[in-house]
């Protein structure tokens, strides 16, 4: 029988100072929690098998697929702005590459599969709840079409892990781009390994950015991520969602959204939201994310440096030229997406202003800023925006907006369905609501019961989709549903 991957293991074949050889250490009792059968068909791997005993002895870490070379990434980073040089893959392990059906290359990654020489004193391990909510809300993600890594697989291991209270473990299996990082060039750029550093740009420009193959390609990569990472988290705001721990060793380079721990999407709009229990300052807030993301590709910045200086560039002041390119090309994402939600097809000087007064009426308002937005989908026409009025709860505020807004609509030649249905195309009906995600994984924790896991994967596979009922998954939290604090996963 053939091997259930097709491995072609390039980051394997980098200098053995980028990683750890290591294999996931067995446990003793696994069994499933969720197979994700389509993305392994994406993937081109044998879906039904790997659906069986097979895959189950394999996301577990009880068995190592043929082809596998496991390792564990090395890499540094600045966590909460304090440089940490030596982090590293501490409970994930890299099984390998495969080729997916669309000419992809995809990393395999089990996290939660055991120490690793990075773990520093750690288990290794996952307990289960992190490893459903990164399923659930990174599944979602890709269903709201953000860049994202994605859940293959999740396993339990029939082991107890030891947080602040005993926990039932589990394993995730997570396919990505690729797993690099700001951090894995700030680990060597911090030893001064410039050689190193030019290896990893160099594998970093033939896997993700081939474009960058030109005269000054540090430049030109420094340029192509800060353009992804602009787009990325004007996506994630536009959805209201929180990453929570923008540390650099949680930034793809490959652009991608990476690193579920304490993530959250908004209910009530407020710009200082801040879910993470250890953001203590407000580092994190959903207002901040562009701002951190540019102090971020300063930090990849300076790790090319190095390799500038070698290539005789006038490296500050070309890596601060494009570095300071940033907050536009944000800006410029940010409004498009926000034009589709507000149902615009062409560009005025005052949309910007248009979208900020919008915000702080849903501020002023503490409406949900998910139901605020698809509601809106109906309100060009007056008879049907009650639905709207009813999320902002200040009649008059809303009116003043609306008529503001109709007066913009109608310089454009667009039938109210039509743009109903764009706008109901950029403004989600389900988002992954922390509430939910807590009664999931209390569920799954406290009594092995997957129907509310299991039912929120269904619904939030089709976010754009009015779903007869499935109101309860649209609806906001009661009181004393909300949830104000979500943990780091380790």
């Amino acid at each position: 029988m053939s091997a259930p991957f097709r491995f072609d293991n390039t980051y394997a074949r980098l200098p053995e100072a980028f990683f750890a050889r290591q294999e996931p250490e067995p446990v003793p009792e696994p069994g499933w929690i969720a197979f994700n059968e389509s993305m392994a068909e994406s993937l081109g791997l044998d879906a039904h098998r790997l659906g069986q005993d097979d895959g189950l002895k394999i996301f577990s870490g009880n068995r190592v697929p043929d082809g596998a070379q496991p390792l564990a990434m090395a890499y540094a980073g600045h966590q909460f702005g304090h440089f940490v040089p030596r982090l590293g893959d501490g409970r994930a392990i890299l099984l390998g590459e495969v080729i997916d059906r669309q000419d992809r290359r995809r990393d395999i990654q089990l996290k939660g599969s055991g120490p690793t020489p990075f773990s520093r004193a750690g288990d290794g391990r996952s307990a289960l709840g992190p490893v459903l909510r990164e399923y659930l809300v990174s599944e979602a993600m890709h269903a709201l079409g953000i860049p994202t890594t994605r859940a293959l697989a999740a396993v339990t291991t029939g082991q107890t892990v030891y947080r602040d209270r005993p926990l039932p473990g589990a394993i995730l299996t997570r396919t990505a781009a690729s797993h690099v990082r700001v951090g894995t060039f700030q680990y060597f750029a911090a030893r001064g390994d410039n050689q190193a550093v030019r290896t990893l740009g160099r594998y970093v420009i033939d896997r993700h950015y081939p474009q960058c193959n030109q005269a000054s390609p540090w430049l030109a990569l420094l340029e192509a991520v800060l353009e992804r990472q602009a787009s990325l988290v004007a996506r994630w705001m536009q959805t209201g969602f929180i990453h929570g721990v923008m540390n650099t060793d949680n930034m793809s380079i490959a652009g991608e959204t990476i690193d579920y721990g304490p993530c959250a999407f908004m209910d009530r709009f407020d710009p200082a939201t801040v879910f993470s229990s250890i953001d203590h300052q407000g580092r994190y807030a959903w207002a901040n994310q562009a701002p951190i993301a540019q102090w971020n590709l300063a930090r990849l910045a300076e790790s090319l440096v190095g390799v500038m200086d070698e290539d005789g560039l006038d490296a500050p002041t070309e890596a601060n030229r494009v570095l300071e390119t940033f907050p536009d090309r944000f800006q410029a994402h940010w409004l498009a997406g926000m034009r589709r939600k507000l149902g615009l097809t062409t560009e005025e000087p005052g949309d910007a202003g248009m979208v900020d007064e919008l915000l702080d009426l849903l501020h002023r308002s503490s409406a949900d800023f998910t139901n605020a937005f698809r509601a809106l989908a109906d309100a060009p026409d007056d008879d049907r925006a009650g639905a709207f009025r009813a999320e902002l709860n200040r009649p008059e505020l809303a009116d003043e907006w609306l008529q503001s807004w109709r007066r913009r609509l109608a310089r454009e030649a667009v039938e109210d369905t039509r743009r109903g249905d764009a706008m109901r195309a950029a403004s989600p009906a389900f988002i992954p609501r922390n509430h939910l995600i807590e009664q999931a994984i209390s569920g799954a924790v406290e009594s092995s019961d997957y129907s509310l896991f299991n039912e929120l994967r269904q619904v939030l596979a089709r976010p754009f989709t009015d779903q007869p009922g499935k109101d309860d998954f649209a609806r906001p939290p009661e009181p004393h549903e909300r949830v104000y604090q979500t943990f780091c996963g380790t």
